[in-house]
């Protein structure tokens, strides 16, 4: 099993990558290698400029890094450094770390709520056995904080396995294979409308 390399940013860095479009750019380079300005721009339909700016935020920051290897000083390609980002809301001190942990996790939100949705238009076009695999369910148990805590943490724990056993993102994938979506969300249940118990 391979090692999952990771970033623990700090509340300056979290606050550069809230932005959406730094977001999506940031999961491209992760799942799908290096790119350049110009074929980022391209596939999110914004000016090469803008795009070469994000990714210097994001390069600032430490989450991605010019790759030496490609192109030149006019056509530079850009690498991700880690596969995945780690933040943890709960742990973060009032004030900016807290407000900054925050402020990511509602992107993630709408990340997230994006991704499921191209999901949901593009399931037709899926062939049948990848049909088959797509699931959007949730399960609502009641327990204790300790026993979901220790939940998230078989879920993720699971998750990390079946990452470190497969291919590193950008590698030559088997045939038939494609990179596979989890979104994990877990949180105690909010109830609709007003008069109903918490």
């Amino acid at each position: 099993m391979r090692e999952i390399s990771r970033i623990v940013p700090d509340a300056k860095a979290l606050k550069a990558l809230t932005h959406p479009e730094r977001l999506k750019m940031l999961g491209i380079l992760r799942m799908e290698g290096p790119q350049t300005a110009t074929t980022l721009a391209e596939r999110l339909g914004l000016n090469s400029g803008a795009t070469s700016y994000h990714l210097r935020q994001l390069a600032e920051h430490g989450f991605i890094e010019a790759d030496e290897a490609r192109g030149n000083r006019r056509d530079r390609w850009w690498k991700a450094r880690h596969e995945a980002t780690m933040i943890e809301p709960a742990e973060a001190e009032p004030g900016e770390a807290y407000d900054a942990s925050m402020a990511m996790m509602q992107s993630v939100v709408s990340h997230h709520a994006a991704a499921m949705q191209r999901a949901h238009e593009g399931f037709a076009d899926l062939p049948k056995d990848w049909q088959k695999a797509q699931t959007f369910s949730d399960y609502t148990i009641a327990m204790s904080p300790e026993a979901a805590q220790a939940l998230i943490a078989d879920f993720q724990a699971l998750l990390m396995q079946h990452k470190a056993q497969a291919p590193a993102p950008g590698e030559k994938l088997p045939e038939g294979w494609r990179p596979f979506t989890v979104h994990l969300h877990g949180f105690p249940y909010q109830p609709f409308g007003k008069g109903e118990d918490k």
